[in-house]
This record gives C-alpha cells, structure tokens and sequence, in this order.
C-alpha cells in the first residue's frame, strides 16, 4: 500500500527485527526502523512518526508480528477510507515464550494505539508506558497483532530490574511514599487481580507464572521506590 508506513522499534541487536520485517511486507514496503536510545521506546515513538512520509502509520516492536488477517484487514480499511476515525486500537495477542496465548489475567485482548493518522497526531509523552495524544476520535481492530514476550525466565528478571527501577525513579520524583506493608499489599493485590479476578489460572502453568510474575515485578517497583526513599544506594 502506497499510503502507509510502519515503524518498527527495536534495538541495534534485536535477534527478532528479521521476521518482524517479513510480516511488516505483508502490509507495505513503507518500513522505517527506528532504535531506541535507552531501555524503553517511548522516548524514540515521536520522532520514529514523524520520519514516515504517508498519511497513515501503524507502530510494531520488534517483537510483534502482523498476521496476514491483520493486514488484510488494514488494506480494506484504508482503501474504503470513508471512516471519520483518526486512529484505531489493535486488539495483542500475546504469545508466552512463543508457546501458549494467554487468554486471561489481564492480558487479552490487550488493546494498543497503533494505527495512527499522522495529520492528526500530536505528540507521544517520552514517560514509560505512556500512550500517544492524538486529536479526533479512535475505532478498534478485529484482528490482532501477535505479540512474542517473555521468551524466559532469566531475561524476564532482566528486564524487569531495568523498566521497574524507571517506574520507581518516577514514583520516587512525585514524592511517593511507602511503608514496609506497601510490599505485600502490592504483591497479593496484583497477585489475586492476575491470578483469580482475571483467572489467570485458567491458562494453566503458564498463566500461574505470569501470574506471580507480575505480582513480583509491581512489588519489585515499591522495594526499588523504599530504597530511593531511605537512600540506601
């Protein structure tokens, strides 16, 4: 399609950026790649928009894939183009170690911002997490983008010392609080909303993992936020 680019984010040593790029083609051949300058691509997500010379833009990490569905389903939109939308939510499927979807706790159907008329995009804040601000009015997707994370154990500790120490650097900036209670009142919080409110346990051993992976890392967060509080680094 001559009326779309996608800007795929990924780092310099990404062993993913070959197939994210093949299932890009599915869609276009407008493909920018942009690389991160630190731990997280929101700082990047503005100026990687900005560099696409079509109307519309659709954001995929390195490790997202389109499916065929997925960009089927863009084309028809774009070629009708008699939608007042300005940008739409992409339902992600998300993929435990390339070997179980994740239906429950929380993780489906997990809508992003990714397709984005750039004539009305404004800006993309340069926080963590942080979602774009774009003028008019959003739709949703049917087909999702497929989304391969946590490939194991070990990076997953990696990565969550990294982004989680951001998250506490910014609670600790806003002059948040905590006690030693914060601590589990976090982790059995995220733990039952995971695990029981959303039936994480429903998805078998890999949901329980995840599970209690997300209650470590938000706890993670708050020990990280004690330690700035207390200056004990």
């Amino acid at each position: 399609m001559e009326n779309i680019s996608i800007i795929i984010f990924a780092p310099k040593d990404d062993k993913n950026i070959k197939d994210c790029i093949e299932s890009a083609k599915l869609l276009t051949n407008h493909i920018v790649i942009i690389h991160p300058n630190s731990s997280f691509v929101e700082t990047v997500r503005e100026s990687g928009i900005k560099q696409a010379k079509t109307d519309w833009v659709l954001i995929l990490d390195a490790d997202e894939r389109i499916s065929e569905a997925l960009a089927k389903e863009i084309k028809q939109l774009l070629t009708i183009n008699s939608s007042l939308l300005t940008y739409y939510k992409i339902p992600r499927k998300n993929i435990f170690g390339q070997t179980k979807w994740l239906k429950h706790g929380g993780w489906w159907p997990d809508h992003q911002i990714r397709l984005i008329n750039k004539k009305y995009f404004v800006n993309w804040p340069k926080r963590i997490h942080s979602t774009p601000q774009i003028n008019g009015t959003f739709g949703y997707l049917k087909n999702p983008l497929i989304h391969y994370f946590h490939g194991d154990l070990s990076n997953m500790v990696k990565k969550t010392i990294i982004f989680e120490d951001i998250e506490s650097e910014l609670l600790y900036k806003a002059g948040k609080k905590i006690s030693i209670k914060t601590f589990f009142r976090k982790f059995l919080a995220e733990l039952y909303r995971r695990l029981i409110k959303n039936l994480g346990f429903f998805d078998g051993t890999f949901g329980v993992i995840e599970s209690f992976y997300q209650a470590f890392s938000k706890t993670i967060t708050y020990m990280l936020l004690y330690e700035k509080n207390n200056k004990l680094s």
